[in-house]
């Protein structure tokens, strides 16, 4: 297989359902604006993702993936069918009572995470109404860490699309006609979201059957018991247990900055939402293809015991990273207002919510390259099953980051949160690669200084074209109409593409130096 095919195939599906993000983001900031309704709406919606990432996507794919590839490797397929139905009968159960307890315990949720909420009350209903959308899409992190071990990742990374279009519509038709009978009309995301949990589940199915796994899920107390038993299931959740200790420092500093939002200022907590989708643009587009695709590959070479594929399975991610993160960066840095503007800047979003945005998209931007370098380094760590030292790690990272808040946050308002984050990723991806240089676990493969020179000389002519791009246009007084802003913006990134893929030619960098085989 391709990795660089596989990956970007990832990635062009990402692309897809990053566009519908925005497309979705800029209706909501459209119809809603940076209100009280919006803050709650985002404080809700993020209950039921802190907890997804935890258990979904967090500790339970780092515990659940390597095992599962490594059962393959072994013992077969039949054994890791097995493996599949325990895990899944388990883990449908724990969900069922969890959703139960998130929808009754609501109030107290919200209160943890967003006590300074304008609108307590509204959060609270959003929260009980999206709550079940951690079973649904933990039940998809199940169906998605299998289809990507048997390297079917079309499917996993097309599927966020649904959730998208689901919101969108919610937004265009669902929202005014709960409007025109007097109901809350944000209560139409909330509806939405759910209905985009229940097709992103659904279009599971179809590409489990294609690869005979679909997962029997036990009902009878005797086939919930034998589950429990399976071996398989006592060593996912002993994997867990650290693994959501790691995740969970993680989410308790997003939990933390939430709190800190909701007292700053009404709209603050927008604010933040909006630049991290456009943050999280890149940080998918790259960081998550990469760490999609490597993650199996990982996990095999670790099962075979072949250390030099492992070192240069990171190496190639770790290079291209640098090639695609730095320029990502500095459009974050150098030209957010321009960005924040054509997406955002209509309807109900005014020039001070444009303005507030943009100093946090700013501050997501100092640490773009240390995000999407952890999404390569940390899945080094789960493949060997050393989830110990990421735990470490992210303790680590979170007094720093919060100790820059205390700092931050009365200096620069939200954008300090944002600063904050960004530092601590940095450091993240510092902590992690020093300790797999230190254990021999990666060893860099030649031709890196000169690769860095050629790197940093192409971005900082893309860097100058995007500055004077940034302070030249008075984008936010550039009132025209979105097909004019839209292509001014697009005519700016498209040049400075350009501009970055000319000078990596002429300086020697090829395509074909990053195709990887595995």
């Amino acid at each position: 297989m391709n990795l660089l095919k596989a990956a970007s195939t990832v990635s062009l599906l990402t692309l897809v359902s990053r566009i519908t993000g925005l497309v979705r983001e800029q209706l909501i900031a459209a119809s809603f604006g940076a209100t009280a309704a919006t803050d709650a709406f985002n404080v809700a919606f993020r209950i039921p993702n802190l907890f997804r990432r935890l258990f979904a996507e967090g500790a339970f794919s780092q515990a659940f993936v390597p095992l599962l590839g490594a059962t393959r490797e072994r013992e077969g397929d039949a054994a890791t069918q097995l493996l599949l139905d325990a895990v899944a009968t388990v883990l449908s159960w724990a969900l069922l009572v969890t959703c139960a307890v998130g929808v009754v315990g609501a109030p107290v949720l919200v209160w943890l995470i967003g006590s300074g909420l304008a609108q307590f009350d509204t959060a609270v209903v959003l929260t009980r109404i999206m709550f079940p959308y951690i079973g649904l899409m933990s039940l998809v992190a199940l169906a998605a860490g299998v289809l990507n071990t048997w390297r079917r990742f079309a499917v996993p990374a097309a599927t966020p699309v649904l959730l998208n279009v689901c919101m969108i519509a919610a937004a265009v038709w669902g929202a005014p006609w709960l409007a025109g009978r007097g109901i809350e009309p944000i209560y139409a995301l909330a509806l939405g979201v759910m209905a985009g949990g229940v097709l992103q589940l659904a279009v599971q199915l179809p590409a489990l059957a294609a690869i005979g796994r679909v997962p029997r899920i036990g009902l009878a107390p005797s086939r919930v018991a034998a589950a429990w038993r399976h071996p398989g299931t006592r060593e996912v959740l002993r994997k867990m247990a650290p693994a959501l200790l790691g995740v969970s420092v993680a989410q308790l500093s997003l939990v933390i900055n939430t709190q800190i939002a909701s007292h700053v200022a009404v709209g603050a907590v927008s604010w933040l939402s909006y630049a991290d989708r456009l943050m999280e643009f890149p940080t998918a587009l790259l960081g998550v293809a990469l760490g999609v695709v490597l993650m199996p590959q990982l996990t095999a070479a670790q099962a075979r015991g072949d250390g030099a594929e492992f070192s240069g399975l990171l190496d190639w991610g770790l290079r291209l990273t640098v090639l695609f993160a730095l320029p990502c960066a500095l459009a974050l840095l150098l030209f957010p207002v321009g960005l924040v503007t054509v997406l955002y800047h209509y309807g109900r979003f005014s020039a001070q919510d444009v303005a507030a945005t943009s100093l946090a998209l700013q501050g997501y931007g100092v640490g773009l390259l240390g995000l999407i370098a952890v999404k390569v380094l940390a899945p080094a760590f789960y493949a060997r099953s050393d989830v110990a030292t990421p735990v470490r790690i992210a303790i680590a990272v979170l007094v720093a980051s919060q100790a820059l808040n205390l700092v931050l946050v009365p200096w620069l308002g939200h954008a300090g949160l944002a600063l904050s984050i960004g530092i601590g990723a940095l450091f993240n991806a510092a902590l992690l690669l020093a300790g797999l240089l230190r254990g021999g676990v990666y060893r860099p493969q030649p031709g890196w200084p000169s690769f860095l020179i050629k790197v940093l000389l192409a971005n900082a002519a893309l860097g100058g074209l995007l500055w004077w791009a940034g302070q030249g246009i008075d984008w936010i007084g550039l009132r025209t109409d979105w097909a004019q802003r839209a292509g001014a913006v697009a005519a700016v990134l498209a040049g400075t593409a350009i501009l970055y893929l000319a000078l990596l030619a002429l300086l020697g960098l090829r395509p074909r130096q990053f195709a990887r085989s595995g």
